[in-house]
Protein backbone atom coordinates (compact mmCIF):
# COMPACT_ATOMS: atom_id res chain seq x y z
CA UNK A 1 0.00 0.00 0.00
CA UNK A 2 1.62 3.74 -0.92
CA UNK A 3 0.31 7.03 0.80
CA UNK A 4 1.02 10.24 0.44
CA UNK A 5 -0.52 13.25 2.57
CA UNK A 6 -0.74 16.83 2.19
CA UNK A 7 -1.79 19.44 5.00
CA UNK A 8 -3.47 22.68 5.15
CA UNK A 9 -1.22 24.96 6.55
CA UNK A 10 -3.60 26.89 8.08
CA UNK A 11 -6.59 24.37 9.18
CA UNK A 12 -4.04 21.50 9.77
CA UNK A 13 -6.17 19.21 7.92
CA UNK A 14 -4.91 16.01 6.10
CA UNK A 15 -5.81 14.82 2.88
CA UNK A 16 -4.18 11.70 1.57
CA UNK A 17 -3.82 9.42 -1.57
CA UNK A 18 -3.90 6.09 -0.99
CA UNK A 19 -2.47 3.10 -3.87
CA UNK A 20 -2.49 -0.42 -3.97
CA UNK A 21 0.45 -0.33 -6.08
CA UNK A 22 2.58 1.53 -8.60
CA UNK A 23 0.65 1.46 -11.88
CA UNK A 24 -2.59 0.36 -10.02
CA UNK A 25 -5.55 2.17 -8.54
CA UNK A 26 -5.81 4.67 -5.76
CA UNK A 27 -8.05 6.55 -3.68
CA UNK A 28 -8.27 10.11 -1.93
CA UNK A 29 -9.10 10.51 1.96
CA UNK A 30 -10.71 13.65 2.23
CA UNK A 31 -9.46 17.09 0.61
CA UNK A 32 -9.48 19.54 2.41
CA UNK A 33 -5.77 19.96 2.21
CA UNK A 34 -3.36 21.61 -1.07
CA UNK A 35 -4.03 19.06 -3.85
CA UNK A 36 -1.09 19.22 -5.45
CA UNK A 37 1.33 17.02 -3.56
CA UNK A 38 -1.65 14.20 -4.13
CA UNK A 39 -1.21 14.70 -8.03
CA UNK A 40 2.44 14.68 -7.70
CA UNK A 41 2.05 11.27 -6.32
CA UNK A 42 -0.48 10.21 -8.68
CA UNK A 43 1.89 11.28 -11.22
CA UNK A 44 4.85 9.52 -9.61
CA UNK A 45 2.92 6.18 -9.28
CA UNK A 46 0.94 6.29 -12.72
CA UNK A 47 -2.09 4.68 -10.73
CA UNK A 48 -5.77 5.87 -11.57
CA UNK A 49 -8.19 7.27 -8.80
CA UNK A 50 -11.44 6.67 -8.89
CA UNK A 51 -13.06 7.49 -5.08
CA UNK A 52 -12.97 10.18 -2.62
CA UNK A 53 -13.16 8.57 0.91
CA UNK A 54 -14.88 11.16 3.18
CA UNK A 55 -14.69 10.71 6.60
CA UNK A 56 -16.93 13.48 7.86
CA UNK A 57 -18.54 16.85 5.75
CA UNK A 58 -16.81 19.51 7.79
CA UNK A 59 -15.48 21.89 5.58
CA UNK A 60 -11.69 21.58 6.04
CA UNK A 61 -12.08 18.18 5.17
CA UNK A 62 -14.19 18.47 1.77
CA UNK A 63 -13.07 21.50 0.27
CA UNK A 64 -11.26 20.33 -2.82
CA UNK A 65 -13.78 17.83 -3.75
CA UNK A 66 -15.59 19.04 -6.57
CA UNK A 67 -12.33 19.78 -8.05
CA UNK A 68 -11.43 16.05 -7.51
CA UNK A 69 -14.50 15.10 -9.49
CA UNK A 70 -14.81 11.88 -8.32
CA UNK A 71 -17.43 9.77 -6.62
CA UNK A 72 -17.70 10.30 -2.93
CA UNK A 73 -17.64 7.03 -1.01
CA UNK A 74 -18.43 6.67 2.78
CA UNK A 75 -19.20 2.72 3.16
CA UNK A 76 -16.99 -0.24 2.49
CA UNK A 77 -15.54 -1.20 -0.81
CA UNK A 78 -12.83 -2.48 -2.61
CA UNK A 79 -10.86 -0.67 -5.58
CA UNK A 80 -8.50 -2.78 -7.48
CA UNK A 81 -6.04 -4.23 -4.94
CA UNK A 82 -7.40 -2.23 -1.87
CA UNK A 83 -9.89 -3.17 0.68
CA UNK A 84 -11.46 -0.68 2.83
CA UNK A 85 -13.56 -1.22 5.43
CA UNK A 86 -15.84 1.88 6.47
CA UNK A 87 -16.62 2.18 10.52
CA UNK A 88 -19.03 4.17 11.78
CA UNK A 89 -16.98 6.79 14.81
CA UNK A 90 -19.80 9.45 15.53
CA UNK A 91 -18.73 11.96 18.11
CA UNK A 92 -17.22 14.41 16.27
CA UNK A 93 -19.71 15.18 13.56
CA UNK A 94 -23.24 12.58 13.50
CA UNK A 95 -21.27 11.33 9.63
CA UNK A 96 -17.97 10.44 11.41
CA UNK A 97 -16.52 7.87 9.22
CA UNK A 98 -13.61 5.70 9.95
CA UNK A 99 -11.53 3.77 6.68
CA UNK A 100 -9.57 1.06 7.55
CA UNK A 101 -7.34 0.00 4.23
CA UNK A 102 -5.66 -2.91 3.84
CA UNK A 103 -5.68 -3.97 7.32
CA UNK A 104 -2.48 -1.99 7.48
CA UNK A 105 -3.72 1.54 8.43
CA UNK A 106 -6.56 3.35 9.69
CA UNK A 107 -8.35 6.95 8.65
CA UNK A 108 -9.39 8.20 11.78
CA UNK A 109 -10.67 11.70 10.44
CA UNK A 110 -11.39 14.08 13.64
CA UNK A 111 -12.45 11.35 16.34
CA UNK A 112 -8.34 10.29 17.42
CA UNK A 113 -5.16 12.00 17.15
CA UNK A 114 -1.29 11.80 18.29
CA UNK A 115 -2.23 12.28 22.08
CA UNK A 116 -5.60 13.78 21.59
CA UNK A 117 -8.97 13.16 20.61
CA UNK A 118 -11.95 14.89 18.77
CA UNK A 119 -13.88 17.57 20.01
CA UNK A 120 -17.93 16.70 20.18
CA UNK A 121 -20.35 14.28 22.50
CA UNK A 122 -18.42 13.10 24.93
CA UNK A 123 -20.10 9.58 25.51
CA UNK A 124 -20.01 9.21 21.47
CA UNK A 125 -16.48 9.92 21.95
CA UNK A 126 -15.06 7.83 24.44
CA UNK A 127 -17.14 4.82 22.94
CA UNK A 128 -15.74 5.38 19.46
CA UNK A 129 -12.25 5.46 20.69
CA UNK A 130 -12.36 2.91 23.19
CA UNK A 131 -14.74 0.22 21.78
CA UNK A 132 -14.25 0.78 17.80
CA UNK A 133 -11.04 2.09 17.35
CA UNK A 134 -8.95 0.92 19.76
CA UNK A 135 -11.03 -2.73 19.89
CA UNK A 136 -8.77 -3.01 15.66
CA UNK A 137 -5.30 -5.01 15.59
CA UNK A 138 -3.13 -2.23 17.55
CA UNK A 139 -0.38 -2.73 15.01
CA UNK A 140 -2.81 -0.57 12.49
CA UNK A 141 -1.00 3.19 11.94
CA UNK A 142 -3.54 5.76 12.54
CA UNK A 143 -3.69 8.55 9.76
CA UNK A 144 -6.00 11.16 11.68
CA UNK A 145 -7.92 14.16 10.09
CA UNK A 146 -5.09 16.75 11.42
CA UNK A 147 -1.40 16.60 11.62
CA UNK A 148 0.85 13.92 12.52
CA UNK A 149 0.85 9.77 12.02
CA UNK A 150 0.30 7.61 15.30
CA UNK A 151 -0.55 3.50 15.85
CA UNK A 152 -2.65 2.39 17.80
CA UNK A 153 -0.04 0.76 19.81
CA UNK A 154 1.00 4.12 21.09
CA UNK A 155 -2.16 6.02 21.97
CA UNK A 156 -3.25 2.70 23.71
CA UNK A 157 -0.21 3.42 25.81
CA UNK A 158 0.29 7.31 25.67
CA UNK A 159 -2.79 9.35 24.61
CA UNK A 160 -3.94 10.77 28.15
CA UNK A 161 -7.48 10.62 27.52
CA UNK A 162 -7.10 6.24 27.10
CA UNK A 163 -5.52 6.44 30.12
CA UNK A 164 -7.29 8.28 32.45
CA UNK A 165 -10.55 6.08 30.45
CA UNK A 166 -8.55 2.68 31.02
CA UNK A 167 -7.93 3.39 34.57
CA UNK A 168 -4.00 4.00 34.44
CA UNK A 169 -3.86 7.35 35.60
CA UNK A 170 -6.20 9.47 37.97
CA UNK A 171 -8.85 11.42 36.83
CA UNK A 172 -7.51 15.33 37.45
CA UNK A 173 -8.81 17.77 40.41
CA UNK A 174 -7.65 20.76 39.65
CA UNK A 175 -10.36 23.28 39.90
CA UNK A 176 -11.31 25.56 36.58
CA UNK A 177 -13.81 27.43 34.55
CA UNK A 178 -15.37 26.98 31.26
CA UNK A 179 -17.60 29.53 29.67
CA UNK A 180 -17.24 31.26 32.86
CA UNK A 181 -18.75 28.03 34.74
CA UNK A 182 -17.11 26.41 37.28
CA UNK A 183 -15.31 23.09 36.62
CA UNK A 184 -13.20 19.95 37.08
CA UNK A 185 -10.17 19.49 34.72
CA UNK A 186 -10.11 16.04 34.65
CA UNK A 187 -7.59 15.73 31.82
CA UNK A 188 -5.76 18.19 29.46
CA UNK A 189 -3.65 16.89 26.69
CA UNK A 190 -1.33 18.36 24.09
CA UNK A 191 -3.59 18.94 20.88
CA UNK A 192 -3.02 19.36 17.14
CA UNK A 193 -2.71 23.07 16.77
CA UNK A 194 -0.46 23.65 19.03
CA UNK A 195 -2.77 24.49 22.52
CA UNK A 196 -4.53 21.98 24.38
CA UNK A 197 -7.49 20.01 24.13
CA UNK A 198 -9.55 19.54 28.18
CA UNK A 199 -12.12 16.95 29.36
CA UNK A 200 -13.75 18.82 31.98
CA UNK A 201 -16.52 17.89 34.48
CA UNK A 202 -19.16 20.48 35.63
CA UNK A 203 -20.90 20.50 39.31
CA UNK A 204 -23.66 19.06 37.65
CA UNK A 205 -21.86 15.82 36.46
CA UNK A 206 -21.83 16.52 32.62
CA UNK A 207 -18.59 15.50 31.04
CA UNK A 208 -17.38 17.99 28.29
CA UNK A 209 -14.66 17.80 25.97
CA UNK A 210 -13.36 21.23 24.66
CA UNK A 211 -10.10 23.40 23.49
CA UNK A 212 -7.74 24.40 25.39
CA UNK A 213 -8.28 28.18 24.58
CA UNK A 214 -11.80 27.97 26.32
CA UNK A 215 -10.31 26.61 29.78
CA UNK A 216 -9.24 29.13 32.59
CA UNK A 217 -7.08 27.59 34.83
Amino acid sequence: MLVARSMHPDWLSNAYVVADEEGGTAVFVDSGAPLKPLRRAVEEWRVEPVFILRTHGHHDHVAHEGELGLPVRTDSLEAGGLRVEAIATPGHSDDMVAFVVDDEAVFTGDTLFRDSVGGGSFDQIRHSVMDVLLALPHELRVLPGHTDETTLAREWEENPFVRVWRGVEPEGTERCRVGGEEATLIVWSPDYDGGGKAWVRFADGRDVIVGGSRVER
